[in-house]
């Protein structure tokens, strides 16, 4: 059989795309003013460098948004941890790396955005940001410490709400107790030994 031309050649294989991103939700729980927020604030920059898509779902930014509505009794936060959790879960799905900075303060909602991620396949990581209660309220940094004091709120997480503890996290950051740049290289380094982040640029290399 004679060989084929060049017009009747098989085709070359597409060009391969770009490697998909491993998407996963990060979530910074802790007491009022313990740091979450600066935390991934300061994080988000450093990832994106390393060409990743993040978001950051702030819990005061985005309250107004999914719970407005809501107060703050137990089923109202349990509402809104679900919704923020929801969220977070599809952005990650598909591939986005977000940042969750929000109290969360009970245990079982908690368990429960965890095993609505593992329903999906999607991996959570669990961050307690451990600031004691003692520093958080000198920080205040929304005021709430010192209106909870005189009387013009009440029910806050820490102080006359209960903030359960996370049990077994899978990073506990000690932000009290080092400079927020400290917290963000220990933050960074635990996504990258989970394979969640590119490697380190050569500005984080020389810093």
């Amino acid at each position: 059989m004679s060989a084929s031309s060049p017009s009747e050649a098989a085709p070359a294989p597409p060009a391969p795309g770009p490697t998909r991103q491993r998407g996963a939700t990060v979530w910074l729980t802790g007491l009022p003013s313990a740091g979450k927020s600066t935390i991934a604030h300061a994080c988000e920059p450093r990832l994106r460098a390393r060409g990743l898509r993040v978001e950051v779902l702030d819990g005061d930014a985005v309250r107004p948004h999914l719970a407005a509505a809501r107060g703050y009794s137990r089923e109202d936060r349990a509402i809104n941890i679900r919704r923020i959790g929801w969220v977070a879960e599809l952005l990650a799905r598909n591939g986005v790396l977000v940042l969750v900075s929000a109290i969360a303060p009970f245990r079982d909602v908690r368990d429960e955005v965890r095993a609505a991620h593992a329903d999906k396949g999607t991996e959570f990581v669990e961050v307690h940001v451990s600031t004691p209660v003692e520093i958080a309220s000198e920080r205040d940094v929304k005021g709430l410490y010192a209106r909870q004091r005189v009387g013009e709120i009440s029910g806050l997480t820490g102080v006359d709400d209960p903030y359960e503890v996370p049990l077994e996290p899978d990073l506990v950051i000690p932000a009290h107790e080092q400079p927020v740049e400290n917290s963000v290289a220990l933050l960074l380094a635990h996504l990258t030994d989970r394979g969640l982040t590119g490697p380190a640029t050569p500005e984080e290399s020389l810093s």
